[in-house]
This record gives structure tokens, sequence and C-alpha cells, in this order.
């Protein structure tokens, strides 16, 4: 708490009327008092004085009574003191007191807190001078000192009044929204120490016995000690009480700060508003980062704490709290920029709307005090910035308390209000009261029962055991609960919650009835009746949460009145089954909850939010431990849902947009899995339905109706959390995959439901991934069938994955190649016979067949020789269908694979002759015709190259064209196999290449060796080198000058300066493959004179061109 350096406000007014003697102030003699208490009963004076002190202020008590005696006077303020260390741990720490450490961090922060830093202050003896004058404290304590700070003496001053302390003083100058330490050591002194302390009444009782010399001489030597203090003040005060007609003389009687408080006073704890703002505001500010989250969060249970010490300051700093929340700066520009909060922001205001909500239904609200709350609520709900309640959609759901009798009338146009806040529940709230004679009942008796009640279906008080009901929109009834646990009144939350919870028992065996009775009707319509437009999970007042903690704590005795009722319960055994506790009743109630069959809510918000919540929920039963009792509860209530029809999520009719039940029957399923394993699988099996991604459903399968009904017609739902509800769906198959193994009738059940229900190929594939690893084990045998599963699994993928772009496709391939070899032999043959509705023909080739076809393949299968061969045949028919199918990506690969069968590589090579003239390019021409020369039939491969070179065209300026090799390669093999081959290129090349440099590199390397030198298979030749003069060379030699000339006119079109000098190189390249014809010389010199006088106005390139040529 902020400390505040200045003195506390004056006090009121106190005047003398008529008092008995009062002798000297002496010193309580605490000793005795403590004696007196130990070995005889508590005096009346004791018990009367500690009443008035509690309740009464102490100027009642004044008017009330013209003469207080001294010793009533004394005793009144002795026990006017808070005795109670937990509030004033309350208001110096995050952590309640008795609570464990974790709120707020390790035990160094905890050590550090100020409550903790006060005891050790007071443990060491650093409180000094304490002295209690009325209804105020005063005392030094010594901080001690430390490596950065010296030894440090604060005075402090506390005033109280009731048993509350109302305001704080230290010199220390600390600012914060707690107490400091020092103020907590002098607190705590003077709670363990009170016979201890000084204690004096109240000073104006002190100055009444004085006479005028004594209160002048008081009077003075205060001045004289405070002087340079209080001088002013006191010469201030002087004047005007010499001025007969001064404001001050007008007043009876004169402030006492140490009198205690008058009537009007609030009796509440001090609380540092000012401190509480900025705190709050400073949070905010930092934007959830250096833990703001978290401080806000603890600055909550604050509240709740103060809620459940029935604290008026809760209600007063939740305002303060939400006030700074409206003003923050960042809600006006998130609307302004439409875009959202974030998800911690979003859950803190969430917080904030369920405790304004525990605040309206405090059932000992004062009416004013309630009209206070409605009216600051609306207006924080009138403001267009207001959070709305799901996040970021408006909803369209009923005012839920208007169909209570005990609201007022329902407002017509509520169904269609389109938005509601935050804070609309709370106002709404507001509406209800406590003064139902049954509610009041159930919450006041512990016995509260009507053996003699006779059943009625449509009102009925109790159920057929006699035992009371509560009837209410159900989140609002466990609102209700929430608020008493809240406010300090567990036994009365608890008797709620056992009306409320078999209220929902006798509800869902009405449900399983009605079903029963109509099921023939409902399945032969195919529809689900919609019971909830808003789940109980994931509901803004989290009814389930509410009611299973509240039972949860009893159980386990967490807090004393209920560890004290349950007790109670127990002994008597009223509301309990015989055998039954508040922990399975809690465990119950989760069940009955999670099960519900409910709509998907809009928008991503609430979405993740039903999700979380569901998590939360699960990791909560998770903790309690499965005893006999439990399994009864979990048979049961597995079996109820599983035929509960529309009402259960897990029953047969489910509309489309239902909320799945994958990550509730997951636990369902191991929870049941060691007790009742048939059970167990037709939940989890029942739960892997995701209607919501299917388009048909079959007319025969009554588990999916063919008519699907959704709450809101024409709209196809908006899941924003279908990845993870994907992701779930999964789990749970995979959870169930594993505890299968070994159960060959089981699998192939599972294996049913997954190709059946989900409908994610990465999904599947991760399942069939998950099947493998099982089945293959390190220490143990392979499961033929578990792996036989995840081969059906990998094929499903490959057939939803043929015909779409799915970046994982190529691991996926590879993967199936190693599970069908895991499988054996007749997997591998499977999967090749039917490739076309698994694979494309380049992954049949190079991935499936090639793997096949591998050593390591053949190793691992331990094949003999026949096996081999089938297998290799196989593969090799595999590889030709695929040619066939696309030769210009899968010939190659078909060539590869045939080499070791003559027939299979002819009909390879003939699939590449009949494809070249018309599918394939030049480049994959190129490739097979290199292949050939490599595997020694040049023939084959100059044959190719001669059709590639027939799809083939460069360019003049296309001297860095990818095929240049080829081309140069084709002649070179041409050149090698002889002159006539050499003669049959040339003629294309020629046709096909424009390009200068190309042609005339080909005709330097045709003039180096002579053709048949280099050629294969024995090949003669007449060793003559062929003249340029004559064919082929001549036509090469003709083609390569045209080429130049042509490709100069073209670059002198648009030639640059900057280009000059390479173009001079050009035509000296050019002037040599002119000189190779024997009149190139004259030829070349016509060549430049034409371009002199074509390009004369290029001034500065022909002096080049004459300097370099002449």
């Amino acid at each position: 708490m902020a400390e505040r350096t200045q003195p506390p406000p004056s006090k009121r007014l106190c005047c003398r009327h008529g008092y008995g003697t009062l002798r000297g102030a002496q010193r309580v003699d605490g000793s005795s008092q403590s004696e007196r208490r130990t070995q005889s009963p508590e005096t009346l004076l004791d018990i009367a004085a500690r009443r008035v002190a509690e309740k009464w202020p102490f100027q009642r008590v004044e008017e009330r009574f013209e003469r207080i005696p001294e010793p009533v006077q004394r005793r009144i303020v002795y026990w006017s003191f808070p005795r109670s260390e937990r509030e004033i741990c309350m208001y110096s720490s995050f952590n309640g007191c008795g609570e464990d450490v974790g709120s707020s961090g390790d035990s160094d922060d905890e050590s550090r807190l100020p409550f903790r830093r006060g005891i050790a202050l007071l443990e060491s003896g650093c409180v000094d001078n304490v002295l209690q004058v009325g209804f105020h404290l005063s005392g030094t304590v010594k901080e001690p000192a430390t490596a950065s700070a010296p030894e440090m003496l604060c005075n402090v001053s506390i005033s109280f009044d009731r048993c509350k302390i109302t305001a704080v003083t230290c010199s220390c100058g600390n600012k914060d929204i707690f107490y400091c330490a020092h103020v907590v050591a002098l607190s705590l002194y003077r709670v363990r120490k009170p016979e201890q302390v000084k204690l004096r009444l109240p000073i104006s009782e002190t100055l009444f016995q004085m006479n005028r010399d004594q209160l002048q001489k008081f009077v003075q030597y205060l001045i004289s000690v405070h002087h340079t203090e209080v001088l002013p003040t006191a010469q201030k005060l002087a004047d005007e009480i010499l001025s007969l007609d001064s404001e001050i003389n007008q007043v009876h009687g004169a402030p006492d700060p140490t009198a205690g408080a008058s009537i009007d006073d609030e009796n509440c704890w001090h609380l540092d508003e000012e401190q509480v703002q900025e705190q709050v505001k400073l949070f905010l500010s930092q934007g959830g980062y250096h833990g703001s989250g978290k401080q806000l969060s603890l600055l909550f249970s604050k509240v709740r704490e103060m809620l459940k010490m029935r604290d008026s300051n809760g209600a007063r700093m939740l305002t303060l709290i939400t006030e700074q929340f409206m003003s923050d700066p960042r809600l006006a520009l998130w609307r302004q920029q439409g875009t959202t909060m974030t998800d911690k922001y979003r859950q803190l205001w969430d917080e904030l709307g369920a405790l304004w909500m525990c605040v309206v239904l405090n059932p000992h609200c004062k009416l004013e005090q309630k009209v206070v709350w409605l009216r600051q609520l609306r207006r924080w709900n009138s403001v267009d910035i207001c959070p709305l309640e799901d996040g970021n959609h408006g909803s369209d759901l009923t005012n839920l308390t208007n169909a209570l009798s005990q609201g007022p009338a329902a407002n017509p146009d509520s169904r269609t209000k389109p938005h509601r806040t935050v804070f609309t529940r709370a106002i709404e709230a507001c509406d209800l009261h406590w003064q139902d004679p049954h509610l009041q009942h159930i919450i006041t008796e512990d016995h509260y029962t009507n053996y003699r009640h006779q059943e009625n279906y449509n009102n009925c008080l109790f159920d057929d055991r006699g035992w009371p009901l509560w009837h209410e929109h159900v989140p609002t009834a466990c609102a209700r609960v929430d608020a008493l646990r809240s406010h300090g009144y567990p036994r009365q939350s608890l008797r709620l919650a056992i009306a409320v919870v078999n209220t929902l028992r006798r509800q869902q065996y009405k449900q399983l009835e009605f079903f029963r009775s109509h099921k023939k009707e409902l399945l032969h319509r195919g529809m689900t009746s919609v019971t909830n437009l808003e789940g109980w999970v994931g509901h803004p007042l989290d009814p389930v949460g509410t009611l299973f903690n509240t039972l949860l704590e009893a159980g386990q005795g967490r807090e004393e009145a209920t560890a004290l009722l349950a007790h109670d319960f127990s002994a008597s055994g009223t509301f309990l089954e015989e055998g039954e506790t508040f922990v399975s009743l809690a465990v119950e109630t989760a069940l009955i909850g999670l099960g519900q069959q409910r709509v998907m809510p809009d928008g991503l918000y609430a979405q993740e939010k039903v999700s979380r919540n569901e998590e939360h929920l699960l990791a909560k039963l998770q903790e309690v431990e499965l005893d006999e009792t439990l399994v009864k509860i979990f048979c049961k209530q597995a079996t109820f849902l599983l035929e509960a029809g529309p009402y259960s999520g897990l029953g047969e009719l489910l509309y489309r947009e239902s909320v799945p039940m994958h990550t509730f029957a997951k636990y369902m399923f191991t929870s049941l899995l060691p007790h009742d394993f048939e059970l167990a699988y037709k939940i989890a099996l029942r739960a892997m339905r995701l209607p919501v991604l299917e388009s048909t459903v079959s007319s025969n399968d009554l588990s999916r109706p063919q008519q699907i009904v959704s709450v809101v017609p024409n709209r196809y739902p908006r899941w924003f959390t279908l990845s993870h509800i994907e992701s779930q769906q999964c789990e749970l198959a995979s959870t169930m995959l594993t505890a299968a193994k070994g159960d060959a009738r089981k699998l192939e059940t599972v294996l049913e439901s997954i190709q059946k229900n989900i409908h994610s190929s990465s999904h599947i594939f991760k399942l069939a991934q998950d099947a493998f690893k099982i089945a293959t084990l390190i220490d143990s045998l392979p499961d033929l069938t578990l792996l036989k599963v995840s081969l059906e699994l990998g094929l499903q993928v490959m057939r939803m994955t043929l015909s779409t772009l799915n970046w994982r496709r190529r691991e996926m391939v590879r993967w199936l190649v190693t599970c069908a070899t895991e499988v054996g032999v007749f997997a591998l043959d499977s999967i090749m016979q039917n490739w076309f509705t698994l694979f494309t023909p380049i992954e049949a080739t190079s991935v499936v067949a090639s793997t096949v076809m591998s050593n390591s393949t053949i190793v691992r299968l331990h094949l003999d020789c026949h096996q081999q061969e089938k297998l290799s045949n196989s593969a090799r028919t595999l590889a030709l269908q695929c040619a066939m199918k696309d030769p210009q990506n899968c010939a190659l690969s078909a060539l590869t694979l045939c080499e070791k069968d003559h027939v299979a590589f002819e009909t390879a090579y003939q699939i590449v002759l009949d494809a070249a003239t018309t599918g394939m390019n030049y480049t994959q021409l190129f490739t097979i015709a290199r292949y050939m020369e490599h595997r020694g039939y040049p023939m084959r491969g100059y044959k190719l190259a001669m059709l590639a070179l027939t799809h083939l065209n460069l360019t003049y300026n296309q001297d860095t064209h990818p095929a240049i090799n080829d081309v140069l390669w084709a002649c070179a093999l041409s050149h090698s196999l002889g002159k006539n081959e050499l003669a049959a290129v040339i003629p294309l090349v020629v046709k096909s290449v424009k390009c200068a440099t190309v042609l005339s590199d080909i005709l330097r390397r045709c003039t180096l060796t002579t053709p048949g030198m280099v050629a294969l298979h024995s090949r003669r030749n007449s060793g003559k080198i062929v003249s340029l003069d004559k064919a082929p060379l001549r036509q090469l030699l003709d083609a390569t000058i045209g080429a130049y000339i042509n490709t100069t006119h073209s670059r002198l079109t648009h030639i640059s300066p900057r280009h000059y000098s390479e173009f001079i190189e050009f035509l000296s390249k050019a002037r040599e493959t002119f000189l190779m014809a024997h009149d190139g010389h004259i030829q070349f010199t016509q060549f430049i004179d034409n371009l002199k006088q074509i390009y004369k106005g290029k001034k500065k390139l022909m002096m080049l061109v004459r300097e370099r040529f002449g």
C-alpha cells in the first residue's frame, strides 16, 4: 500500500459531555489479563467490549451513554485493533495467508513480500517505541543495513476502527498497492504482543483532565519541540480561536485523530485507490510483457480473496481495476484498426466479467449497493469499445435470466440482441435474488428433504428420493454456487452444488428415457434436436468447472468449513448414494458436462476457449486417482453417453456443428481401458466422428444421419480451430492403435474408423507412421497385423494425395515402400501391380521400382534367385507401363531398370523412338542419346541425337544456350562414327543452329580429326581428312560465314558505344572463319567494305574497324 508521508486526516469532533471521574492514564496490565484468560472465564466486560468494538463506531457509544466508565472505555479501545493476522497478510502480499508459495514466485520471491519481511523485522526485534493512543497506534521500525543501503529508522502510524486498519503512514516513502513491511511489523507487534503495548485513552480525554496551566504548558512544550514544523499552524489556529466570529468558533468541540470513527464513517480496511489505479495502468501499458499479465491475474486473485473475506474493498478494488481497463487506449486503437486483442488480454477481460458476476450475486448485498453497481455496469456496457463476450462476434443468445420466474418481464427483443459485452451477464444477474423459499431451504439446511413428495415431471422441487432439486438455467445456478464460494459461504455453496448436480443427473436420466421411447422416430427422421445453444464447457460462467471445484474442495478437505460439512454429510448419508463421496460426485459432474452435445460457437476466441476449458478440466480430472467407485461412475456415464441420443456428444445422433468429443473420449478411453476393454473402444470409436468435414453420409449409417440440421440455417460453419480438432482426432486414433496392438479384430475396427472419419492426408500419414513404429519396436518381434494396418493407411494417403499438391509427397512415397518392404514381398508386388492408383509414373519408376530392385531391399527380404527374378519382372513391367504413359519423364528410368533384360530393354527403346517424334523434347532425347552411347550403343545414341536436333532451334544471340554442349556432343559422335554420319548430321545442325560462334566451334572440331578415327566397335574409315571445299564441311562453312554476316548486321542495328570493343573482337573471330575458305580473304574484305558503306554514319565504330581490318 502506498504509505502517505503526510499525517492522516483529522477525525471527528470531540467534546466533553460528562464522564465520570478519570484517573491518570495507566499502562494496561497485559500479563495479568493473560493469566486471567488462562485461569478463569472471560469477564462480561471483555465480552461486551469486544462485541461493541467490532460493530459500533465509538461516536455511537458516546452518544448512547452519557457516562462511559474508564475501564469500559479502555477495553473498547483495546479490542478495537484487528486481532487476526489474516487480513494484514491479505493487504501486504499477493499470496493469501497460509497458502503455498507459487502464485507469485519461488521461495526467494516470497521472502521479499512485505508480509514476510514484516515478520522478519518483528522477530528480529526491530520494532520499538510502540504506543497506542485511543484508536491510533504508532512506533518505530528499524530497517537493518544492507550492502546497497544504510540502516533506516521508519516512523509508522496506524489508525484503526472496529477491528480494521483504516489509515497507515510510514516515513519509508515506498509506493505500492500493499502495506509496507514496516506497517506489517508494527501491526503484528500489536496483534502478537498486546500486553507490551502502552495504551492511552484518546488524546481528547487526556486534555480534558488538564487545567489551564497544564494545557498552556502542554501546548508550549509541543510547539517548542516541533517549532519548525507546527509554529505557523499553531499561530494560525491561535488567531482563529481569538477571533470570536471565526469559523473554528462556530463548531462545538475539536477534531481528535485518536478518538475513533464517527457514525458516518465507512468501516473498511485502508486501500490506497490512487496506487491501485497507477499500478493497473502501469501493468496495462506494458502490454503483457515483463510479467504484467501475471501481475494483473494476481490482482484479480486478490479481489477474490477480499470477497471471500467479505471485505467491502473487494468490489471497491474491482471498480478501480475496471475503470483502468476501460481507459486502456489500446481498445480504441484495436477498434479503429479492426484488429483483435491478444488472448492473454482477452482472458483478463473474461475474468473481469466473471468477478463482477460474483460481486452482484452477493447473497447479502444491500439493494442500494446493487443499484450503484448496476449503474456503473450499464455505463461501462454502453461504451462502444467495451469488449464483447465472445471475443470478436456479437452473440444472438437469449438473456439467460429472462426464463427465471423471479426476474422482471423479459425484453421481447432480447433474443435478437446483437451484442453482449463482458458485463452483460453481470447486468442480467442484478435481476436475480435469493428470496425463493426453496432456495433458502437448500442453502441453509443440511437435511432439507421431503420423502413424501410425489414426483411431478414438469415442476418438481424434490426427486423421487426426497432430495431437493434446483431447476434453473444451469450456468446461472452455477453462478450462484460460485458467488456463495467467492463470498465466503462454503457450506451454502456446497449444499446448492449438490442440489444442482442431482438435478443434472435426474435430467440426464429423463433425457435417456425420452430418447429410448422415441428412438425409432428420431432415427427414422435422422435429425437431432438442438437442446443446447451454448455448451457448459467453454461457457463464460464456467458452470462445470464451478461445480467440479466446489465438490472436489469439499472432498479433499481444502476448506475447513466444507471439510466439516463433508464430514456431516458423510456421517448422515444425506444426499449421497451409498459409497458415494464428494470427489466421485465432482468427477461425475465433469463427465456429464464434457459429454454434453453442444454447438460450436462463433469466432476464433470462443472456439479456442472451448478447447482450452476442456483441456483444463481434463487436466484436473487426471489428478484424481481412480478407485473402484470412480470406475463404476465412469462405466455408468459412458453407458449413458452412448445411449442418450441427441443429448450426448457421444450419442447416435450427431448434428453437423457439434463440438467434437475427441479429447474427452481419449481421456475416457485411457481411463476405462484397464477395466472395461469393450466399453472403452465403444466410446473412442463413437467419438471419432467429425461430420463437419463430410459432404455426404451413407443412408444406412444411423450414427451419422443423412439429414443434418444446423443451429443457424444455411451457414457453413467457420471452424477456426479445425486443425487443432483434427490433430486431437488423430491423437485419439493413435491411442486406440497403440492399445489394440496384437488384437487383429480391434485393429481392423480402428482401421475402418480411421478410413471413414479422418479426412486429412497428413494426419493419416502420421497415424501410419505411428502404427509402423509401434509394430517394429526394437525390443519385440514385428507385429504383422499392425504393419498391415500401417500399410493400408499409407495406401490411403497415396490415393488421397495422388492428384493434389503435397510438399511431403516424396517422403510419403519413400516411406510406403519401406513399410511394404517390412510387410513382405507380396506387399511390394501388390503396390507395383496397382501403381497407377497410388503413384505418378515418375514416382513409380524413380522411387518405387528403383528401391525394389536395389541390393538393400533384396538383402532385407532374404530373397532367393527365383523370388528376386519375379520381383524384378514386376518392377520392369511397371517401368515399361510408366514409360508408355509418361515417356518424357520415365523413359530413361525404364531403360535403366530394364538393362539386364534384353527384351524389356528393346521394348523400352522402342517406346522412346515412338515418343521421340511426338511428345519428347530435345533435352530428354539428348539425355537418352548420351545414355545409349554410354551403354555401348553409339548408333542408337546417334539416331536419338538426330531426332533431338530436329526439335532444336538456336537463334543468332543464344551463344550460352544449355543445349550447345549437346549439339557439340552430337557432332562429335557423328564425326567419330564416320563421314556418312557426319554428312547426315551437318544439314540438321545448319538448319537448327543460327548462332555463328556455335557453328564456328563445330567447324573447328570437325577439322581437328579425321572422321572415324575415334570409331567404336572396330569401325574402319579411310583416314583422309575431309576438305572444307567439299561436302559435308563446305555446307557447314558456308552456313557459319552466313551466320556471322547476319549476326553482324543484327548487332549493328542496336549497338551502343560501350559495346564497340566487344564488336571488334567478334569481327576478329569472324575473320578467322572467313579465312578457312580458299577465297575467304576476298570475302572478308568485301564484307568489311560493305559495312563501311552501309554504316558510315557510325564514324567512331568505322574508324575502329579501319584501324583493325584496314
